[in-house]
């Protein structure tokens, strides 16, 4: 009898298991660097905007549905590729005062959910790992589309946007101005267009 419980048992995880792998994601997109950007801006000396983007990344999309609703994404940015044009400030971004490249090489976001609402918008969730901290965070996104490329590929086109506060992050470092107010902000706004291609 107890063999037999046994046995039903095992055959029932055995299709659960099965079940399970006919419903997994199998549908892989890398993105293409050429035509995506992951860029950002913050506050300087409260006037104006300094904008800025990281070169070297690497993202990961698996979805099988039309809409982007089911899509797992997770994205691995080398913090030391910060660029904002400035090859000064750019040292500055990458020592101990901000993001302490040497330490914390890698800036890295898994998603938990890529959510459609009724109206067509999209919000991204998950987990973003930055200066040793790691944080839920959510942001707006946009759905371009799936189109055939001329060459014969398919691809999808994500705008991904949003708020960040710095300091959540331990990146606190600032300077003082002459009339008392903070030269760099706080918020930073995050501002990323993707394009990928099906593998």
């Amino acid at each position: 009898m107890k063999k037999e419980k046994l046995h039903k048992s095992v055959s029932l995880l055995m299709f659960l298991n099965v079940v399970c792998l006919g419903f997994a994601q199998s549908t892989v997109w890398k993105i293409d660097p050429s035509h995506s950007t992951l860029g950002f801006s913050i506050d300087h000396l409260v006037v104006s905007e300094t904008v800025g983007e990281f070169k070297d990344y690497s993202v990961n999309v698996v979805s099988d549905e039309k809409d982007f609703s089911d899509a797992k994404i997770s994205v691995v940015i080398q913090s030391k590729s910060i660029d904002t044009e400035d090859e000064k400030r750019d040292e500055h971004l990458q020592s101990p005062d901000f993001f302490d490249v040497d330490k914390y090489p890698q800036i890295v976001f898994k998603s938990d959910e890529f959510h459609k609402s009724n109206n067509g918008e999209y919000r991204l969730s998950g987990t973003l790992q930055m200066h040793g901290i790691t944080k839920k965070i959510a942001l707006n996104a946009k759905f371009g589309g799936i189109v055939k490329d001329p060459w014969g590929g398919t691809r999808a086109g994500l705008k991904i946007w949003g708020v960040l506060d710095r300091y959540d992050y331990g990146l606190k470092y600032n300077s003082i101005m002459e009339a008392g107010g903070l030269s760099i902000g706080r918020e930073v706004r995050i501002d990323c267009r993707v394009e990928l291609i099906k593998e």
